[in-house]
Protein backbone atom coordinates (compact mmCIF):
# COMPACT_ATOMS: atom_id res chain seq x y z
CA UNK A 1 0.00 0.00 0.00
CA UNK A 2 1.34 3.40 -1.00
CA UNK A 3 0.22 6.72 0.44
CA UNK A 4 -0.99 9.58 -1.76
CA UNK A 5 -1.32 12.65 0.45
CA UNK A 6 -2.55 13.02 4.00
CA UNK A 7 -5.33 10.70 5.02
CA UNK A 8 -5.43 8.83 1.70
CA UNK A 9 -4.97 5.18 0.96
CA UNK A 10 -3.87 4.18 -2.53
CA UNK A 11 -3.87 0.48 -3.37
CA UNK A 12 -2.41 -1.02 -6.54
CA UNK A 13 -3.54 -4.34 -7.96
CA UNK A 14 -0.04 -5.66 -8.66
CA UNK A 15 -0.28 -5.07 -12.41
CA UNK A 16 2.00 -2.40 -13.84
CA UNK A 17 -0.04 0.84 -13.67
CA UNK A 18 -0.24 3.33 -16.51
CA UNK A 19 1.62 5.80 -14.35
CA UNK A 20 1.37 8.88 -16.55
CA UNK A 21 -2.32 8.46 -17.42
CA UNK A 22 -3.27 7.79 -13.80
CA UNK A 23 -1.36 10.86 -12.68
CA UNK A 24 -3.22 12.99 -15.22
CA UNK A 25 -6.56 11.41 -14.28
CA UNK A 26 -5.83 12.25 -10.64
CA UNK A 27 -5.21 15.86 -11.62
CA UNK A 28 -8.59 15.95 -13.36
CA UNK A 29 -10.31 14.53 -10.28
CA UNK A 30 -8.54 17.01 -8.01
CA UNK A 31 -9.77 19.91 -10.14
CA UNK A 32 -13.33 18.58 -10.08
CA UNK A 33 -13.70 17.27 -6.55
CA UNK A 34 -10.76 18.52 -4.52
CA UNK A 35 -8.11 16.36 -2.83
CA UNK A 36 -8.85 12.73 -2.06
CA UNK A 37 -8.72 13.32 1.70
CA UNK A 38 -11.73 15.66 1.46
CA UNK A 39 -13.94 13.41 -0.66
CA UNK A 40 -16.66 11.08 0.55
CA UNK A 41 -16.07 8.51 -2.20
CA UNK A 42 -13.33 6.20 -3.43
CA UNK A 43 -11.93 6.06 -6.96
CA UNK A 44 -10.81 2.89 -8.73
CA UNK A 45 -8.73 3.22 -11.88
CA UNK A 46 -8.66 0.86 -14.85
CA UNK A 47 -5.63 -1.06 -13.55
CA UNK A 48 -7.17 -1.73 -10.14
CA UNK A 49 -5.46 1.13 -8.28
CA UNK A 50 -7.79 2.59 -5.62
CA UNK A 51 -7.66 6.07 -4.07
CA UNK A 52 -9.78 6.22 -0.95
CA UNK A 53 -10.04 8.64 1.99
CA UNK A 54 -9.08 6.90 5.23
CA UNK A 55 -11.33 8.91 7.50
CA UNK A 56 -14.71 7.35 6.65
CA UNK A 57 -16.51 4.49 4.96
CA UNK A 58 -17.31 5.51 1.41
CA UNK A 59 -20.93 5.22 0.21
CA UNK A 60 -19.80 4.56 -3.34
CA UNK A 61 -16.78 4.00 -5.57
CA UNK A 62 -16.27 6.00 -8.76
CA UNK A 63 -14.80 3.60 -11.32
CA UNK A 64 -12.81 4.79 -14.37
CA UNK A 65 -12.63 1.87 -16.77
CA UNK A 66 -9.98 3.10 -19.22
CA UNK A 67 -7.29 5.80 -19.64
CA UNK A 68 -9.43 7.79 -22.10
CA UNK A 69 -12.74 7.56 -20.23
CA UNK A 70 -12.47 10.89 -18.38
CA UNK A 71 -11.45 12.75 -21.53
CA UNK A 72 -14.43 11.44 -23.47
CA UNK A 73 -16.75 12.13 -20.54
CA UNK A 74 -15.63 15.71 -19.91
CA UNK A 75 -14.14 17.26 -23.03
CA UNK A 76 -15.93 19.53 -23.41
CA UNK A 77 -17.48 19.30 -19.92
CA UNK A 78 -21.25 18.87 -20.12
CA UNK A 79 -23.94 17.05 -18.21
CA UNK A 80 -24.93 15.00 -21.26
CA UNK A 81 -21.36 13.82 -22.00
CA UNK A 82 -20.90 12.76 -18.37
CA UNK A 83 -24.20 10.88 -18.39
CA UNK A 84 -23.36 9.17 -21.68
CA UNK A 85 -20.04 7.98 -20.26
CA UNK A 86 -21.98 6.26 -17.46
CA UNK A 87 -24.57 4.86 -19.87
CA UNK A 88 -21.82 3.39 -22.07
CA UNK A 89 -20.16 1.84 -19.03
CA UNK A 90 -16.96 3.89 -19.37
CA UNK A 91 -17.61 5.35 -15.92
CA UNK A 92 -19.23 3.20 -13.27
CA UNK A 93 -20.68 3.77 -9.82
CA UNK A 94 -20.46 0.91 -7.36
CA UNK A 95 -22.71 1.66 -4.42
CA UNK A 96 -25.16 4.50 -3.83
CA UNK A 97 -25.96 5.98 -7.25
CA UNK A 98 -28.25 8.62 -5.75
CA UNK A 99 -25.44 9.97 -3.57
CA UNK A 100 -23.10 9.85 -6.55
CA UNK A 101 -25.50 12.03 -8.55
CA UNK A 102 -24.24 14.94 -6.46
CA UNK A 103 -20.95 14.72 -8.39
CA UNK A 104 -22.61 16.49 -11.31
CA UNK A 105 -23.54 19.41 -9.02
CA UNK A 106 -19.97 19.62 -7.78
CA UNK A 107 -18.61 19.75 -11.32
CA UNK A 108 -21.09 22.45 -12.34
CA UNK A 109 -20.11 24.65 -9.41
CA UNK A 110 -16.39 24.30 -10.13
CA UNK A 111 -16.94 25.26 -13.77
CA UNK A 112 -17.85 28.76 -12.58
CA UNK A 113 -14.10 29.46 -12.31
CA UNK A 114 -12.45 30.18 -15.71
CA UNK A 115 -9.02 29.33 -14.27
CA UNK A 116 -10.26 25.96 -13.09
CA UNK A 117 -11.89 25.26 -16.47
CA UNK A 118 -8.58 26.04 -18.23
CA UNK A 119 -6.63 23.75 -15.89
CA UNK A 120 -9.23 21.00 -16.28
CA UNK A 121 -9.10 21.15 -20.09
CA UNK A 122 -5.30 21.03 -20.05
CA UNK A 123 -5.29 17.89 -17.89
CA UNK A 124 -8.00 16.25 -20.02
CA UNK A 125 -6.10 16.91 -23.24
CA UNK A 126 -3.14 15.04 -21.80
CA UNK A 127 -5.25 11.87 -21.55
CA UNK A 128 -5.60 9.59 -24.59
CA UNK A 129 -8.48 10.45 -26.91
CA UNK A 130 -9.24 6.83 -27.78
CA UNK A 131 -8.31 3.50 -26.26
CA UNK A 132 -10.72 1.04 -27.83
CA UNK A 133 -13.23 1.19 -24.98
CA UNK A 134 -15.95 3.37 -26.47
CA UNK A 135 -19.42 1.91 -26.59
CA UNK A 136 -22.88 2.84 -27.74
CA UNK A 137 -26.09 3.73 -25.98
CA UNK A 138 -29.71 4.29 -26.83
CA UNK A 139 -29.73 7.34 -29.09
CA UNK A 140 -31.79 10.37 -28.20
CA UNK A 141 -33.65 10.01 -31.45
CA UNK A 142 -36.71 11.86 -30.17
CA UNK A 143 -34.85 14.95 -29.08
CA UNK A 144 -34.87 16.63 -32.49
CA UNK A 145 -38.54 16.02 -33.19
CA UNK A 146 -41.04 18.77 -32.75
CA UNK A 147 -44.34 17.05 -32.12
CA UNK A 148 -45.62 16.17 -28.65
CA UNK A 149 -46.72 12.71 -29.75
CA UNK A 150 -43.22 11.87 -30.97
CA UNK A 151 -41.72 12.99 -27.66
CA UNK A 152 -44.18 10.88 -25.67
CA UNK A 153 -43.62 7.83 -27.83
CA UNK A 154 -39.87 8.22 -27.43
CA UNK A 155 -40.21 7.91 -23.67
CA UNK A 156 -42.64 5.00 -23.70
CA UNK A 157 -41.31 3.00 -26.65
CA UNK A 158 -39.29 0.86 -24.24
CA UNK A 159 -42.53 -1.10 -23.78
CA UNK A 160 -45.16 -1.77 -21.14
CA UNK A 161 -43.35 -4.83 -19.81
CA UNK A 162 -40.31 -2.74 -18.90
CA UNK A 163 -42.35 -0.31 -16.81
CA UNK A 164 -44.25 -3.18 -15.20
CA UNK A 165 -40.95 -4.44 -13.75
CA UNK A 166 -40.54 -1.48 -11.40
CA UNK A 167 -43.84 0.40 -11.12
CA UNK A 168 -46.62 -0.66 -8.76
CA UNK A 169 -49.30 -3.17 -9.72
CA UNK A 170 -51.54 -0.46 -11.17
CA UNK A 171 -48.60 1.03 -13.11
CA UNK A 172 -48.93 4.57 -11.78
CA UNK A 173 -46.03 6.56 -13.21
CA UNK A 174 -46.20 9.64 -10.96
CA UNK A 175 -45.43 10.63 -7.38
CA UNK A 176 -47.03 8.39 -4.74
CA UNK A 177 -48.47 9.55 -1.40
CA UNK A 178 -46.88 8.19 1.78
CA UNK A 179 -49.03 8.90 4.83
CA UNK A 180 -46.52 7.27 7.21
CA UNK A 181 -43.43 6.72 5.04
CA UNK A 182 -43.13 2.95 5.44
CA UNK A 183 -45.88 1.95 3.01
CA UNK A 184 -45.25 -0.27 0.03
CA UNK A 185 -45.28 1.41 -3.36
CA UNK A 186 -48.63 -0.26 -4.08
CA UNK A 187 -50.19 1.17 -0.90
CA UNK A 188 -48.73 4.62 -1.51
CA UNK A 189 -49.98 4.80 -5.09
CA UNK A 190 -53.49 3.75 -4.07
CA UNK A 191 -53.40 6.49 -1.44
CA UNK A 192 -52.34 9.02 -4.10
CA UNK A 193 -55.17 8.05 -6.43
CA UNK A 194 -57.65 8.42 -3.59
CA UNK A 195 -56.17 11.76 -2.51
CA UNK A 196 -56.70 13.14 -6.02
CA UNK A 197 -60.29 11.92 -6.09
CA UNK A 198 -60.93 13.50 -2.70
CA UNK A 199 -59.38 16.82 -3.70
CA UNK A 200 -61.62 16.85 -6.76
CA UNK A 201 -64.59 16.05 -4.49
CA UNK A 202 -65.80 13.48 -7.02
CA UNK A 203 -69.48 12.51 -6.83
CA UNK A 204 -71.44 9.71 -8.52
CA UNK A 205 -72.58 10.61 -12.00
CA UNK A 206 -69.93 13.27 -12.61
CA UNK A 207 -67.78 13.28 -15.75
CA UNK A 208 -64.03 13.13 -15.14
CA UNK A 209 -61.26 13.78 -17.66
CA UNK A 210 -57.69 12.59 -17.01
CA UNK A 211 -55.19 14.37 -19.30
CA UNK A 212 -52.11 12.23 -19.90
CA UNK A 213 -53.75 9.26 -18.19
CA UNK A 214 -50.89 6.77 -18.45
CA UNK A 215 -52.14 3.22 -18.06
CA UNK A 216 -55.51 4.36 -16.74
CA UNK A 217 -55.16 3.74 -12.99
CA UNK A 218 -56.82 7.00 -11.92
CA UNK A 219 -59.89 6.67 -14.11
CA UNK A 220 -60.37 3.04 -13.07
CA UNK A 221 -60.11 4.01 -9.40
CA UNK A 222 -62.50 6.95 -9.83
CA UNK A 223 -65.07 4.93 -11.77
CA UNK A 224 -65.00 1.98 -9.38
CA UNK A 225 -64.90 3.82 -6.04
CA UNK A 226 -66.52 7.19 -6.80
CA UNK A 227 -69.14 6.29 -9.40
CA UNK A 228 -68.00 8.74 -12.06
CA UNK A 229 -67.87 8.33 -15.81
CA UNK A 230 -64.24 8.84 -16.76
CA UNK A 231 -62.27 9.47 -19.93
CA UNK A 232 -58.49 9.30 -20.12
CA UNK A 233 -56.42 10.61 -23.02
CA UNK A 234 -52.84 9.73 -23.87
CA UNK A 235 -50.48 10.11 -26.83
CA UNK A 236 -48.88 6.71 -26.29
CA UNK A 237 -50.43 3.84 -28.28
CA UNK A 238 -48.90 1.21 -26.00
CA UNK A 239 -50.40 2.90 -22.93
CA UNK A 240 -53.84 3.22 -24.50
CA UNK A 241 -53.94 -0.43 -25.54
CA UNK A 242 -52.98 -1.78 -22.12
CA UNK A 243 -55.18 0.73 -20.29
CA UNK A 244 -58.30 -0.36 -22.18
CA UNK A 245 -57.43 -4.01 -21.65
CA UNK A 246 -57.18 -3.41 -17.91
CA UNK A 247 -60.50 -1.54 -17.96
CA UNK A 248 -62.14 -4.53 -19.64
CA UNK A 249 -60.52 -6.97 -17.22
CA UNK A 250 -61.87 -4.93 -14.28
CA UNK A 251 -65.40 -4.99 -15.70
CA UNK A 252 -65.46 -1.21 -16.10
CA UNK A 253 -66.19 -1.00 -19.82
CA UNK A 254 -68.79 1.70 -20.37
CA UNK A 255 -67.85 3.49 -17.16
CA UNK A 256 -64.39 4.59 -18.22
CA UNK A 257 -62.21 4.46 -21.33
CA UNK A 258 -58.88 5.63 -22.71
CA UNK A 259 -58.50 7.30 -26.08
CA UNK A 260 -55.40 8.02 -28.13
CA UNK A 261 -56.09 11.75 -28.38
CA UNK A 262 -54.55 15.11 -27.67
CA UNK A 263 -56.46 17.04 -25.00
CA UNK A 264 -56.56 19.99 -27.37
CA UNK A 265 -58.66 17.89 -29.77
CA UNK A 266 -61.51 17.53 -27.24
CA UNK A 267 -63.18 20.82 -28.13
CA UNK A 268 -66.94 20.71 -27.63
CA UNK A 269 -66.79 18.21 -24.75
CA UNK A 270 -67.42 19.27 -21.16
CA UNK A 271 -66.39 17.67 -17.88
CA UNK A 272 -67.32 18.29 -14.26
CA UNK A 273 -63.81 17.57 -13.00
CA UNK A 274 -60.41 17.34 -14.72
CA UNK A 275 -57.08 15.92 -13.53
CA UNK A 276 -53.64 16.25 -15.12
CA UNK A 277 -51.09 14.07 -13.32
CA UNK A 278 -47.47 14.05 -14.48
CA UNK A 279 -48.25 15.64 -17.84
CA UNK A 280 -47.62 19.32 -16.99
CA UNK A 281 -43.85 18.85 -17.36
CA UNK A 282 -44.36 18.45 -21.12
CA UNK A 283 -46.26 21.72 -21.58
CA UNK A 284 -43.42 24.22 -21.32
CA UNK A 285 -43.32 27.90 -20.51
CA UNK A 286 -44.43 29.20 -23.94
CA UNK A 287 -47.53 27.00 -24.12
CA UNK A 288 -48.57 27.22 -20.48
CA UNK A 289 -51.30 29.84 -20.93
CA UNK A 290 -52.74 27.93 -23.90
CA UNK A 291 -52.72 24.74 -21.80
CA UNK A 292 -54.70 26.32 -18.96
CA UNK A 293 -57.08 28.02 -21.37
CA UNK A 294 -57.80 24.68 -23.11
CA UNK A 295 -58.53 22.99 -19.79
CA UNK A 296 -60.68 25.95 -18.68
CA UNK A 297 -62.81 25.59 -21.82
CA UNK A 298 -63.28 21.84 -21.22
CA UNK A 299 -64.50 22.34 -17.66
CA UNK A 300 -68.08 23.05 -16.63
CA UNK A 301 -68.72 26.22 -14.65
CA UNK A 302 -68.14 25.52 -10.97
CA UNK A 303 -65.87 22.60 -11.83
CA UNK A 304 -62.47 21.70 -10.37
CA UNK A 305 -59.12 21.03 -12.02
CA UNK A 306 -56.22 19.34 -10.21
CA UNK A 307 -52.82 19.94 -11.79
CA UNK A 308 -50.10 17.60 -10.45
CA UNK A 309 -46.63 18.31 -11.80
CA UNK A 310 -42.92 18.73 -11.16
CA UNK A 311 -41.85 22.33 -10.69
CA UNK A 312 -38.55 24.15 -10.76
CA UNK A 313 -37.14 25.57 -7.52
CA UNK A 314 -36.22 29.28 -7.83
CA UNK A 315 -32.61 28.63 -6.76
CA UNK A 316 -32.10 26.47 -9.86
CA UNK A 317 -32.38 29.55 -12.06
CA UNK A 318 -29.99 31.51 -9.85
CA UNK A 319 -27.38 28.77 -9.92
CA UNK A 320 -27.62 28.54 -13.69
CA UNK A 321 -26.49 32.11 -14.37
CA UNK A 322 -22.80 31.33 -14.86
CA UNK A 323 -21.56 31.14 -18.44
CA UNK A 324 -20.22 27.62 -17.92
CA UNK A 325 -23.59 26.37 -16.69
CA UNK A 326 -25.52 27.97 -19.54
CA UNK A 327 -23.17 27.32 -22.44
CA UNK A 328 -20.99 24.38 -21.45
CA UNK A 329 -22.62 22.28 -18.77
CA UNK A 330 -26.23 22.71 -20.01
CA UNK A 331 -27.95 21.32 -16.96
CA UNK A 332 -31.00 19.26 -17.85
CA UNK A 333 -29.63 18.00 -21.16
CA UNK A 334 -29.41 14.40 -19.93
CA UNK A 335 -33.12 14.10 -19.13
CA UNK A 336 -34.14 16.47 -21.92
CA UNK A 337 -32.26 14.53 -24.59
CA UNK A 338 -32.35 10.91 -23.43
CA UNK A 339 -35.43 10.59 -21.22
CA UNK A 340 -38.05 13.33 -21.66
CA UNK A 341 -37.64 15.16 -24.97
CA UNK A 342 -39.47 18.50 -25.05
CA UNK A 343 -39.90 18.54 -21.29
CA UNK A 344 -39.54 21.87 -19.47
CA UNK A 345 -40.09 22.78 -15.83
CA UNK A 346 -41.58 26.06 -14.63
CA UNK A 347 -41.81 27.71 -11.24
CA UNK A 348 -44.87 27.41 -9.01
CA UNK A 349 -45.59 31.14 -9.23
CA UNK A 350 -45.60 30.90 -13.04
CA UNK A 351 -48.04 27.97 -12.92
CA UNK A 352 -50.47 29.76 -10.63
CA UNK A 353 -50.24 33.06 -12.49
CA UNK A 354 -50.99 31.41 -15.83
CA UNK A 355 -53.85 29.40 -14.35
CA UNK A 356 -55.47 32.50 -12.88
CA UNK A 357 -54.83 34.54 -16.03
CA UNK A 358 -56.85 31.87 -17.86
CA UNK A 359 -59.82 32.38 -15.54
CA UNK A 360 -59.19 29.84 -12.78
CA UNK A 361 -59.21 30.55 -9.07
CA UNK A 362 -56.52 28.83 -6.98
CA UNK A 363 -58.09 26.96 -4.08
CA UNK A 364 -55.37 24.68 -2.73
CA UNK A 365 -51.62 24.08 -3.14
CA UNK A 366 -49.72 21.14 -1.62
CA UNK A 367 -46.08 20.18 -2.04
CA UNK A 368 -45.33 16.47 -2.36
CA UNK A 369 -41.56 16.90 -2.74
CA UNK A 370 -40.60 14.48 0.03
CA UNK A 371 -43.14 11.97 -1.27
CA UNK A 372 -41.42 11.96 -4.65
CA UNK A 373 -38.06 11.22 -3.05
CA UNK A 374 -39.57 8.07 -1.51
CA UNK A 375 -41.33 7.17 -4.76
CA UNK A 376 -38.16 7.45 -6.85
CA UNK A 377 -36.20 5.38 -4.35
CA UNK A 378 -38.84 2.64 -4.51
CA UNK A 379 -38.69 2.68 -8.31
CA UNK A 380 -34.90 2.68 -8.37
CA UNK A 381 -34.63 -0.29 -6.01
CA UNK A 382 -37.23 -2.25 -7.94
CA UNK A 383 -35.48 -1.57 -11.24
CA UNK A 384 -32.13 -2.72 -9.81
CA UNK A 385 -33.77 -5.86 -8.42
CA UNK A 386 -34.95 -6.68 -11.96
CA UNK A 387 -31.73 -5.63 -13.69
CA UNK A 388 -31.25 -8.87 -15.62
CA UNK A 389 -34.83 -8.88 -16.91
CA UNK A 390 -34.66 -5.19 -17.81
CA UNK A 391 -31.40 -5.56 -19.72
CA UNK A 392 -32.86 -8.53 -21.55
CA UNK A 393 -35.85 -6.40 -22.61
CA UNK A 394 -34.27 -3.06 -23.51
CA UNK A 395 -30.49 -3.53 -23.47
CA UNK A 396 -27.81 -2.33 -21.10
CA UNK A 397 -27.72 1.26 -22.38
CA UNK A 398 -31.43 1.90 -21.83
CA UNK A 399 -31.36 0.16 -18.44
CA UNK A 400 -28.47 2.33 -17.31
CA UNK A 401 -30.22 5.45 -18.69
CA UNK A 402 -33.30 4.78 -16.57
CA UNK A 403 -31.28 3.79 -13.52
CA UNK A 404 -29.34 7.05 -13.70
CA UNK A 405 -32.51 9.07 -14.36
CA UNK A 406 -34.28 7.67 -11.28
CA UNK A 407 -31.26 8.14 -9.01
CA UNK A 408 -30.47 11.66 -10.25
CA UNK A 409 -34.12 12.65 -9.92
CA UNK A 410 -34.25 11.37 -6.34
CA UNK A 411 -31.18 13.49 -5.58
CA UNK A 412 -32.77 16.51 -7.23
CA UNK A 413 -35.91 16.28 -5.10
CA UNK A 414 -34.04 15.41 -1.91
CA UNK A 415 -31.73 18.42 -2.34
CA UNK A 416 -34.69 20.75 -2.91
CA UNK A 417 -33.67 21.74 -6.44
CA UNK A 418 -36.83 20.09 -7.72
CA UNK A 419 -40.27 19.97 -6.21
CA UNK A 420 -43.73 18.70 -7.02
CA UNK A 421 -47.00 20.50 -6.42
CA UNK A 422 -50.64 19.54 -6.56
CA UNK A 423 -52.57 22.71 -7.33
CA UNK A 424 -56.38 22.68 -7.17
CA UNK A 425 -57.96 25.25 -9.50
CA UNK A 426 -61.65 26.11 -9.65
CA UNK A 427 -63.73 27.54 -12.51
CA UNK A 428 -66.23 29.99 -11.03
CA UNK A 429 -69.90 29.72 -11.94
CA UNK A 430 -71.93 32.60 -13.35
CA UNK A 431 -72.16 34.15 -9.87
CA UNK A 432 -68.42 33.82 -9.29
CA UNK A 433 -68.84 30.94 -6.82
CA UNK A 434 -66.96 27.63 -6.62
CA UNK A 435 -68.09 24.46 -4.88
CA UNK A 436 -65.17 23.85 -2.52
CA UNK A 437 -65.46 23.29 1.26
CA UNK A 438 -64.04 25.99 3.50
CA UNK A 439 -61.45 23.63 5.02
CA UNK A 440 -59.51 20.46 4.11
CA UNK A 441 -61.27 18.48 6.84
CA UNK A 442 -63.29 16.44 4.36
CA UNK A 443 -60.12 15.21 2.66
CA UNK A 444 -58.79 13.46 5.74
CA UNK A 445 -61.95 12.52 7.59
CA UNK A 446 -61.56 8.82 6.90
CA UNK A 447 -58.98 7.88 4.29
CA UNK A 448 -60.05 4.24 4.39
CA UNK A 449 -63.32 5.15 2.64
CA UNK A 450 -63.88 7.14 -0.56
CA UNK A 451 -65.42 10.57 -0.08
CA UNK A 452 -68.50 9.69 -2.11
CA UNK A 453 -69.42 6.92 0.33
CA UNK A 454 -68.92 8.80 3.55
CA UNK A 455 -71.82 10.23 5.48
Amino acid sequence: MASRGTGVASVASGRAPHTFAIARARQVLDELFGPVSGREFAVRFWDGTVDSPRHARTPYTFVITSPGALRRALLPPSELRLAMAYIRGELEIEGDLERASALADSIRVRLSSPARVAALVAHLLALPATDGRQGTARAARGSAQHRDSAAIRFHYDVGNDFYALWLDREMVYSCAYFKHGDESIDEAQRAKLDLICRKLRLRPGERLLDIGCGWGALIRHAAEHYGVTALGVTLSPSQAALANQRIADAGLTGRCSVELRDYRALRGLRFDKIASVGMFEHVGRRRMHSYFRSVFDLLESGGLFLNHGIIEAPEMRIAAKTLASRVMWRKGDFIGRLVFPRGELVRLDEEIANGERSGFKTRDVESLREHYVLTLRHWGRRLEEHAAEAIGMVGSGTYRTWRLYLAASAHGFDSGRLSLAQVLFAKPDAQGHVRVPATREDLYRDTSEPLARSG
